[in-house]
């Protein structure tokens, strides 16, 4: 398995994709390298934390710019339901694991 980061902007040394998105508290943009899935079909989107959604819409979004590609779900550490993250991603078609809920 592959690793390949998405980041905020000017985190990352070659030409990116990008896409601008909400957060709680303000919007912000994520990045991801142009040749970054070139190899990669199936795709697991991982973070921390599953809030409103916002971050992973946005990861789901820069994916997207690339043809033939899969996401097979999403991992989180920590999910807060009632910010209601979750429901969003399914919406998109996306299964979502959390280890814990708050």
């Amino acid at each position: 398995a592959g690793f390949i980061p998405l980041r905020k902007p000017d985190k990352l040394p070659c030409e990116t994709f990008k896409v601008s998105y909400e957060l709680e508290y303000g919007s912000t943009e994520m990045h991801i390298h142009k040749d970054a899935l070139k190899e990669h079909t199936n795709l697991l989107i991982i973070d921390d934390l599953l809030a409103t959604g916002g971050t992973a819409l946005a990861a789901i979004e820069l994916v997207e710019k690339f043809s033939e590609k899969n996401i097979a779900g999403a991992g989180f550490i920590i999910s807060l339901p009632n910010l209601r993250g979750e429901l969003r991603l399914k919406e998109k078609g996306i299964s979502t694991y959390a280890l814990m809920e708050f």
